[in-house]
């Protein structure tokens, strides 16, 4: 038998190789923690997603506590600014001078996730690709197991005595919870956007947020070639229904670009429908399972946030079994949901506030107008008041 078939056991096994599992993996390995990472997607795959792109200031302090910062060093980007764009004229926030004077990194995720799993598999780390988490199993117990579906389509099972879920909303840590140990708390925001990815160069030096009566239009950039678009569509439009000219003609209006300047155009390459949601599970914790990530909650991306929780949830999880698995000290696990779920629902209520000032009822009835009139009210405060903007900069930053 070769050791890949006979090695079914570890201290730690980590579901998903996005960047919780990778950032956990690489703390583990580092603290000589046995550990292996199932990865249902192939490694090309993972390494080539177009996902988020905006770090936060204390992202990247954890990265280049634990040595993981090198590539972002070398080729990440400060980012400092955001402008908003409505009927009443634009306004740019330089975000860096306000608040606690912290700014975003621009490093596309694809990039983050190739430089941790590169690192991860030179320390000796193991990854498992094409390997499907089917489900996790004796929860309750110290030496739970992950039973799997592996590349040659054959079951399988791993035993640990921790499993760490970071293996998003769908995943197997997820489903294999019971109804009866977890409380979920649930937002639909009634908004849909149409996610873009473009060859086209920035058409301005910050995000943009574009409020229009026709719908909520973003501009992010990725690199000095790559742009990200978010434009705000009717709930249920396929992501195909809409022309290439259409795309631009809508962004073009919605950003104003007669009056500050036309976009710079190009193929769009990548499509996908965002209905904006927001969905958090409380505890994080089911005996020897544990959530991060998504699996832990899902933060609608109009404040970029999802990715940097899932960053922080990953060291405080590592720090927690470090201290137990090697001190013999269970406080940090006992801990873990209480502590991260802090974060998280700081995190939702900026969100929700983001999207309420970004989105507003597209009717004429009296109670559309109302909220539409409180919208325009909250843009002219952070227009206008430096304490607005300080506190806008704080959470836009933090997490």
């Amino acid at each position: 038998m070769t050791d890949r078939q006979t090695r079914r056991a570890s201290d730690v096994v980590v579901l998903g190789a996005g960047p919780a599992g990778l950032v956990l993996g690489n703390l583990l390995q580092d603290s000589g923690i046995d550990c292996v990472i199932l990865e249902r997607a192939e490694r090309a795959h993972i390494q080539t997603r177009a996902r988020a792109g905006f770090l936060a200031a204390n992202t990247v302090r954890i990265l280049e506590r634990h040595g993981l910062a090198e590539g972002l060093r070398r080729c990440g980007q400060a980012h400092s600014a955001c402008e908003f764009r409505t009927a009443d004229g634009r306004f740019r926030l330089d975000y860096s001078g306000l608040g606690r004077g912290e700014w975003h990194t621009v490093y596309p995720q694809q990039r983050l996730v190739t430089d941790l799993l590169t690192r991860f598999l030179a320390s000796g780390g193991q990854v498992e690709f094409a390997t499907e988490a089917v489900a996790v199993l004796d929860t309750d117990t110290d030496r739970p197991s992950v039973t799997v579906r592996e590349a040659d389509g054959r079951p399988g099972t791993w035993r640990a005595r921790y499993v760490a879920g970071c293996d998003g909303r769908h995943g197997a840590a997820r489903r294999s919870l019971p109804a009866d140990s977890v409380r979920r708390h649930h937002c639909d925001h009634g908004v849909t956007w149409l996610g873009l990815l473009a060859e086209a160069p920035p058409s301005m030096d910050a995000v943009g947020y574009a409020v229009h009566e026709r719908g909520f239009a973003g501009h992010m950039a990725r690199t000095s070639e790559i742009t990200r678009y978010y434009v705000q569509c009717e709930r249920g439009t396929p992501a195909d229904a809409w022309s290439e000219e259409r795309i631009w003609d809508e962004l073009e209006l919605r950003m104003r670009g007669k009056e500050y300047g036309p976009l710079h155009r190009g193929r769009v390459v990548q499509r996908a429908i965002v209905d904006l949601e927001s969905d958090v599970l409380e505890p994080l914790r089911h005996g020897s399972l544990f959530l991060v990530g998504d699996a832990a909650a899902l933060v609608s991306p109009s404040a970029a946030k999802g990715a940097n929780l899932a960053v922080l949830e990953a060291e405080i999880l590592a720090d927690a079994l470090i201290d137990d698995i090697v001190h013999d000290h269970s406080d940090g696990l006992d801990a873990y949901s209480a502590r991260c779920l802090a974060y998280i629902w700081r995190a939702q209520e900026f969100s929700h506030w983001m999207i309420r000032l970004l989105h507003g009822p597209s009717g004429s009835d009296g109670t559309s107008m109302f909220h539409n009139s409180l919208r325009r009210s909250r843009i002219t405060s952070l227009r206008t008041s430096r304490s607005h903007q300080d506190w806008f900069a704080e959470h836009y930053v933090g997490v």
